[in-house]
């Protein structure tokens, strides 16, 4: 017999504590359950990877909510959870110790798990993925012991797990398989200043590689064998090579899935009770016209906000920015937009490259698509207004830091010669 319940959330991450606070604010006093695979309570993920992977941060700064939070708001907080299987249309999801929940309203946020290497060698000790909390605990403790490690993939996590080892006095050496640093996400154009950073800062940058193994001994990794014979040395390897939406509870109950659990403006999926958030969402965008999924802090924060109040019958629609941001040894960076790899005609800088103090636009046919700034601060809104605008910009003007960003969205007088 399935025990009665009111909105159940599957994930219990940034989003699906987000998710549980929303609805505790907007009035749900009904039965509210929150479930988790990990023995951690709610947790941010970008510390992982930036203060607390860096030891600036303490560990208690990294959780969400304190841990009486939940029971002062009679959310019941399941840890070392796992759900098993979504029956939707008996509204009812099954655990895995075979006991039921019924559901009214079902929020999924199970966020992702990191893609691993296909490759001999990837199960070695001493081969890190950086994920969970956890995982930030171990590559401390590799950053007090090794000399030199191996970091697979230039991405994000990548980069920020680079900074973080060469911060603590660790040699480093980065594998990437493309010819710069971020370029899908950036384009040449920017991806080379994120080289030059880490060149800079003495990080040894590999492109164009193919990892063919992780070598060990002992059971214990100690180098990577690339594709063309070559051998890197490392005491432990770190490996960030993307993420991949965990939708095997949506796929098996038959929601709609295609690169994350589709759903709407509303993060309604194809099952009218049931939402997802975060990660896992590809959600409709309002502004960009088309579906696109999100895998930053920023929506695992705000989505979930939008889709318990639809939830709870109001007509919201999620349709902010996308934003993400990073650091890395004395470069801070906020970036707010949405490019698809190619999908822009011209890059223009307000600033200086080489001093890495700048803001990088990103425009086809004159418009913004998106904006990067690079330590230059408290010009996130008027990014953000020059993207939704969708209003064409003089390049020139765009480029002169004179011109204040705000000044760019008011059309020019035509009697004005």
């Amino acid at each position: 017999m399935a025990a009665n319940t009111g909105f159940v959330i599957v994930g219990a991450g940034l989003a699906g504590a987000k998710a549980a606070q929303t609805l505790r604010e907007e009035g749900f006093d009904g039965p509210l359950v929150l479930i988790g695979e990990e023995s951690e309570r709610p947790y941010e993920r970008p510390p992982l990877s930036k203060g607390y992977l860096l030891g600036k941060d303490e560990r208690e700064t990294v959780y969400v909510h304190p841990s009486q939070w939940y029971t002062e708001h009679d959310v019941d907080l399941r840890l070392g959870t796992t759900v098993t299987a979504i029956d939707a249309a008996g509204h009812e999801v099954t655990l895995a110790d075979g006991s039921r929940l019924r559901y009214v309203k079902l929020l999924l946020t199970p966020g992702s798990s990191p893609r691993h290497l296909p490759v001999p060698g990837a199960a070695l000790d001493g081969v890190h993925y950086l994920r969970r909390l956890s995982d930030s605990d171990r590559i401390k403790k590799v950053f007090t012991s090794a000399s030199r490690i191996a970091v697979i993939g230039a991405g994000w996590i990548g980069l920020e797990t680079a900074a973080a080892a060469r911060t603590a006095g660790v040699e480093v050496t980065v594998l990437e398989s493309a010819e710069l640093p971020l370029l899908r996400v950036l384009g040449r154009e920017v991806s080379q200043i994120f080289a030059d950073l880490h060149t800079d800062h003495g990080v040894d940058l590999c492109f164009g590689v193919q990892v063919a193994e992780i070598t060990g001994t002992g059971g214990h990794a100690i180098g990577v064998l690339l594709a063309d014979g070559s051998r890197i040395d490392a005491d432990a390897v770190i490996v960030g090579v993307g993420i991949t939406p965990n939708t095997q509870l949506a796929t098996a109950a038959g929601l709609d899935v295609d690169n994350g659990i589709r759903v709407d403006a509303h993060l309604r999926t194809s099952h009218p009770d049931i939402y997802a958030a975060g990660d896992v969402a590809n959600a409709f965008h309002p502004l960009l016209g088309k579906h696109i999924r999100v895998e930053h802090w920023a929506n695992a924060l705000n989505q979930p906000q939008t889709a318990a109040k639809a939830m709870l019958g109001q007509d919201v629609t999620y349709d902010r920015v996308p934003y993400f941001f990073t650091d890395q040894y004395d470069l801070g960076m906020e970036y707010s937009g949405y490019v698809e790899p190619g999908g822009y005609d011209r890059v223009v800088f307000r600033g200086r490259t080489d001093t890495r103090e700048f803001i990088a636009f990103w425009l086809a046919e004159d418009r913004v698509l998106a904006g990067m700034n690079v330590n230059v601060w408290d010009v996130t809104d008027p990014i953000r207004a020059l993207v939704t605008s969708g209003k064409p910009v003089d390049p020139t003007r765009l480029a002169d830091p004179d011109v204040p960003l705000n000044d760019l969205l008011e059309r020019p007088d035509p009697t004005d010669r």
